[in-house]
């Protein structure tokens, strides 16, 4: 026990360069005290305790504005940094070493039933404000864009940005574009623009049609 907790506060330590020291994770950070408090729900559950499983996680929500529920499955090394706003499902798998960052849900959309909610594998980054939604597979060493909502499966080694979101990288290689998590495009914007493009291009054939009649009509006064 006392060696998972050193591994734990060691990862603290090594992915938040705001971490001064490990006192300083064990007692202030919201992220580290959630998952702690997950293991503990998580053992309730599995052992058919599930009031005081419950119990436990709402607790634990209270104190640190991270609600997982005790059913979830995850693995070793978890970082949640800030963590205030994230949510993870009760039929949720998330592999080892991996990172999430404030406002992230692992959610469900409600069309499914049994499972539920997203698997994530190893080393997957999930940026901040990200959804994802569903119950599919994100791949080892994903990584997922801050703001991304995420509605299908994401390979492995692959980067996803935008909503809904799209591969843009994999294996290193650029499909689209670069992951840029201030400067993603966005879809609203994107479809007005289309449709100003569509109503400049029809305007134009109204104004040559118009130009017609007008040439029709001073010939028929000829």
């Amino acid at each position: 026990m006392f060696k998972n907790l050193k591994q734990e506060l060691d990862l603290v330590m090594e992915r938040d360069p705001a971490a001064r020291s490990r006192f300083e994770v064990y007692f202030l950070y919201s992220g580290f005290k959630a998952i702690r408090a997950y293991r503990k729900a998580h053992w309730f559950h599995t052992h058919n305790m599930r009031f005081i499983a419950r119990w436990i996680s709402q607790r634990a929500r209270h104190k640190t504005g991270i609600e997982i529920h005790p059913g979830a499955t995850i693995g070793k090394n978890l970082f949640i940094d800030h963590g205030m706003g994230v949510v993870i499902g009760e039929t949720t798998e998330i592999g080892d070493n991996c990172t999430i960052y404030q406002g992230v849900t692992l959610g469900g959309t409600g069309k499914d039933s049994g499972k539920r909610h997203p698997t994530l594998g190893n080393n997957v980054l999930v940026g901040s404000g990200a959804k994802v939604l569903g119950p599919f597979k994100v791949g080892d060493n994903a990584r997922i864009a801050a703001g991304a909502v995420v509605l299908s499966e994401v390979p492995e080694n692959a980067t996803a940005v935008g909503v809904p979101a799209r591969i843009v990288r994999i294996n290193g290689q650029r499909i689209n574009t670069d992951l840029d998590q201030i400067h993603i495009a966005d879809p609203v914007s994107q479809e007005l623009c289309r449709m100003k493009l569509e109503l400049e291009s029809e305007w134009k054939v109204i104004n040559e049609l118009s130009k017609e009649l007008h040439k029709e009509d001073f010939e028929d006064k000829d």
